[in-house]
């Protein structure tokens, strides 16, 4: 089988069992890689109600056809479980080297089971496989890890591995690879640390077989070219990620102090010149990316002086600055790295401790709570305070690890108003009240509150279309537009693809939809056009959200925190805005119909199953229908 190394391991870490499962070439072809054979394995495997942090759930790595070859930015792979954060269908994306290097160990992919009787870790090298003793790793951060099994193995393995966020169960721990990079969302890290799982360590010189070599070259070498020419690659590698974060400000959508607002005076010392200026030191790109937007910085005064690690990304930035009143970019990096080393997702943690924060200036938490801590926005000191704390599950941190949604739970007291979540998964750093379409986005990605599903941010806030839809525009963000409802569900399919054949979704941007054809065709032999492009996307949303139904998810669930329905903003170009009810729910109408899922209730209907060729799940949803 061609783009494929055709194997998958299956670990089972109750028996210390290792077993390999050929893929099969007709499963394959329907799904892709990465998180469309992902899904598909966690749909067939994973039962109704199942623990995210029990034995029964499977913690999937994957990667796709593309990943580990030459062609632009496709060095990602995915990572699918049950989530201990929202209970539903939990996703992780990473870059970096690792996914290409697990494919050169010899495998497109690792399903784990069971839990380990004591700390363990994989090594996989050349197509062989073993489980190791991680006694002596337990308890130490992602840098500590990495660096100890380097040393014990050699400098050539590549490393992904959890910190003591993921060992204790923080509900919105990380996976981490080579140090920096993130699984970010959805708690994958708490399911491996739930596992006794400390780390994976592979390593390889294997490479998949391209069926049509010469024609691939020469295509990658024409994107590459194309690429290299763009100024969004200019972007990129001056500023990182957070070049947009003036853009979003100056449109009102640029979250502060917990979602009060839109607009954040002091954007200037948070902003992307402002990261420039202050912390970076150089730039990283992963593997076969032609864009360096990873920062390499340091802390060059001040407490953490001599700090060094990688980022914050925009939505760090954001969600561990102007979310909590932070201008200090000093402590936001801070709180950043530490993130990165404990392993835990900077925008579930930032954003709770935004939340928490309300709440004491709310007094619904009060000192007695946080163990005499004052909660104030503004105090970087005590964002970086409350990161470790969150951590080690130590005081208030250890209420905070659980996530916002079941903050708000405990407390009650009308704090669910504020408590900003979709489906328990905290909300990225754009606030859809300054862009109507966004807030549709967040209610239907499959994850929950997520913004790089359909990244319809990209035409709305940083005025970017995607090459690699027919139509991204959004006319105008402010006005709720029915018809636009298809606008997202193009992006959402697109991106799809490309989270199932391990590429970077950046280049979403940059190629049509045409030039990966060609890629996925040259790579594995296959029959590949757009029309089967986009129906694969839609194939996998759709198994996707066939699993959230399958595990309650309704109608009713597919909707935003109050304070985005009934609280305007209160000043900047999106003065006066909110997404009423009303609104949300003809959006919503228009998004299903446009879908073919039945309005009442948001499931996929049985015609849209047996048009994709999912026959065989529409009795899990529909009964004997």
């Amino acid at each position: 089988m061609y783009g494929f190394m055709g194997e998958l391991l299956r670990v089972d870490l109750s028996q210390g069992k290792i077993s390999t499962e050929e893929i099969q070439e007709d499963i394959a072809k329907k799904y892709l890689g990465g998180i469309g054979l992902g899904t598909k394995y966690l749909y067939d495997k994973v039962k109704k109600g199942t623990n995210p942090l029990g034995p029964e759930n499977e913690l999937i790595f994957m990667t796709g056809p593309l990943t580990g070859t030459p062609s632009p930015s496709a060095g990602r792979y995915d990572v699918v479980a049950k989530s201990p954060l929202t209970g539903i269908w939990g996703h992780g994306n990473s870059g970096g080297s690792w996914g290409a290097f697990l494919k050169r160990s010899g495998y497109d992919g690792i399903i784990f089971q069971g839990v380990s009787p004591k700390p363990v870790y994989l090594k996989i090298e050349g197509g062989e496989a073993e489980l190791l003793d991680a006694d002596h790793l337990w308890g130490k951060t992602v840098p500590d890890t990495t660096d100890t099994i380097n040393r014990d193995l050699g400098e050539k393995f590549h490393i992904a591995c959890i910190g003591p966020g993921g060992e204790n169960l923080v509900r919105y721990a990380a996976i981490m690879n080579e140090k920096h990079r993130a699984v970010g969302r959805c708690g994958l890290g708490a399911v491996m640390g739930s596992k006794r799982l400390k780390a994976i360590a592979v390593s390889g010189k294997g490479s998949p077989r391209i069926a049509n070599e010469e024609e691939f070259k020469r295509v990658a070498k024409k994107q590459y070219e194309l690429l290299n020419e763009s100024m969004l690659k200019v972007g990129f590698e001056t500023f990182g990620t957070n070049m947009v974060s003036d853009m979003v400000n100056a449109k009102g959508g640029y979250p502060t102090r917990n979602w009060q607002t839109g607009v954040f005076d002091k954007i200037d010392e948070v902003g992307g010149q402002a990261l420039v200026d202050k912390v970076l030191e150089g730039k990283v790109n992963c593997f076969a990316c032609p864009i360096a937007c990873g920062r390499i910085s340091k802390i060059k005064e001040g407490k953490w002086k001599g700090k060094e690690g990688e980022g914050p990304e925009y939505e760090s930035a954001v969600t561990l600055g102007s979310m909590c009143g932070v201008s200090d970019m000093n402590a936001i990096t801070m709180a950043n790295f530490l993130c990165n080393e404990y392993g835990l997702d900077t925008i579930s943690c930032g954003s709770t401790i935004a939340f928490a924060m309300e709440c004491y200036e709310k007094g619904l938490l009060t000192s007695n709570d946080t163990g005499g801590l004052e909660l104030r926005f503004g105090d970087g000191d005590m964002v970086v305070e409350l990161v470790e704390k969150i951590a080690a599950r130590e005081g208030i941190g250890d209420l905070l690890a659980e996530g916002t949604k079941r903050v708000s739970e405990k407390l009650n007291k009308d704090s669910e108003r504020f408590a900003m979540h979709v489906k328990g998964l905290e909300l990225p750093a754009y606030d859809p009240r300054a862009a109507k379409i966004c807030g549709l986005g967040y209610v239907t990605a499959n994850r929950g509150g997520d913004h790089i599903t359909g990244y319809v941010q990209g035409p709305t806030f940083i005025d970017t279309p995607f090459l690699v839809v027919d139509n991204s525009t959004i006319k105008d963000p402010f006005v709720a537009n029915p018809e636009e409802a298809k606008v997202l569900i193009d992006l959402e399919n697109a991106l799809t693809v490309f989270d199932m054949a391990g590429v970077c979704k950046f280049m979403g941007m940059l190629l049509k939809a045409e030039e990966w054809v060609a890629l996925l065709a040259n790579a594995t032999g296959w029959e590949f056009d757009v029309e089967a492009f986009r129906k694969a996307g839609e194939r996998v949303y759709n198994l996707v959200r066939s699993f959230n139904v399958r595990e309650g998810i309704t109608r009713a669930d597919d909707t935003l925190p109050r304070r985005l329905l009934e609280e305007p903003l209160p000043e900047g170009p999106a003065k006066g805005m909110v997404i009423d009810e009303e609104t949300l729910e003809k959006l919503k109408d228009a998004y299903y119909e446009f879908r073919g899922w039945d309005k009442k209730t948001g499931k996929p209907t049985p015609e849209k199953l047996r048009q994709l060729g999912l026959d065989d799940i529409i009795k899990d949803l529909w009964g004997d229908k």
